[in-house]
């Protein structure tokens, strides 16, 4: 049986690799194995990183809604319990983005909250 030589798919298979790592420093942008231990390592913080702007996300729409709730004369957590008791049912994003846009209505939700 005859030998089949893999040059074609081995280099296509590193170029594709290294496009990837291109602006990297050092080896890690040239030298196949070192490229391939940064990318891994690349995408895993990609990935974390992607989960912690959820979270850092979050904590400040919760920053400014607190911000506008007390300017207001209540506190954050008597605001969502009441807006909860109220049953409305409006995201930490949205309320945020009232908060700062539309501080009459948000002034208003803080009054339904109260009652």
């Amino acid at each position: 049986m005859s030998r089949i030589k893999s040059g074609k798919v081995t280099r296509k298979r590193h170029k594709r690799l290294l496009k990837k790592t291109k602006g990297f420093w050092g080896q890690r942008k040239n030298v196949f194995r070192r490229a391939k231990e940064t990318l891994l390592r690349a995408m895993a913080y990609a990935f974390k990183g992607r989960k912690l702007k959820k979270r850092d996300m979050r904590s400040l729409f919760i920053t400014r809604i607190k911000a506008a709730a007390v300017q207001n004369g209540t506190s954050y957590s008597r605001f969502i319990n009441g807006l909860k008791k109220a049953n409305i049912e409006l995201n930490r994003k949205m309320l945020s983005q009232l908060a700062i846009f539309e501080p009459e209505s948000f002034a208003k939700l803080v009054d339904i909250a109260k009652g």
